[in-house]
Formats: C-alpha cells, structure tokens, sequence
C-alpha cells in the first residue's frame, strides 16, 4: 500500500504503481523472445535466430506496455471539480442562442433549432 504523504489527498482511489506494469511486459517479452527464436529457426539442425528473437521482445515489450499505460490512464477517474459548472457551450443545440421561453406552434419564419426540420423542407 502506497505511503499517502500530507496535504495530497488520495482522492478515494488507489495510487497505481509503474512496477507491475514493467514486469509484466518483461515477462511477456521474454516469453515472446524466447519462442520466436525457437520457431523461427526452422529445424534443430539451423543456427538460432536470436536477431528474431530480440525484435519480437522489443516489439512486444513496447506494445504491452504501452497498453498498460492507456488502461491505467483510462481506469483513472476525474477529479471532481472538473464536472462542475456551467462549461463553455456544453450543449450542442445552438449555444450562441438562448432557448425560447415559450411553446412554439412550428409556423413562425424562425430558423430550427439544433436538430429540428426546417418548415421549409416540409413544402
């Protein structure tokens, strides 16, 4: 368990170490490495491929990693101030206008809001 340090709160989620993360890849790397070379040598009787072997480590290391880091970044929730408030145009229905007070009967010359057909195109 991770040591919380004064005036850092934790935020109620767990601090994820970068530990876990580089030995899994190396594990897998390795395990990758290592039948790479072997497959790639084709018969017992060839000379191991370990410039095989060594790219699919590196390749493999790479790519779980950075795999791991993106589900780890994605598992991570937001911090709660950035939900709150109002926000520059949150809405997608026509932000630069303020929306109507009153019922609308649908035969006014007013351009449609956001999502809406145009009286026009019904004629």
């Amino acid at each position: 368990m991770a040591r919380s340090q004064p005036g850092k709160p934790r935020q109620g989620r767990l601090r994820h170490g970068i530990k876990a993360p580089l030995v899994f890849s190396a594990v897998l790397a390795v395990v990758a490495g290592v039948a790479t070379s072997i497959f790639a040598t084709g018969g017992g009787s060839q000379v191991l491929r370990v410039d095989l072997g060594l790219t699919a480590a590196g390749i493999a290391f790479i790519v779980s990693l950075v795999i791991l880091a993106m589900l780890m970044m994605a598992e991570t929730p937001n911090a709660e101030h950035l939900s709150r408030g109002s926000g520059v145009n949150r809405s997608s229905a026509r932000p630069d206008r303020p929306a109507p007070t009153e019922p609308t009967d649908g035969h006014d010359d007013e351009e449609p809001r956001y999502g809406e057909r145009s009286p026009r195109q019904d004629t």
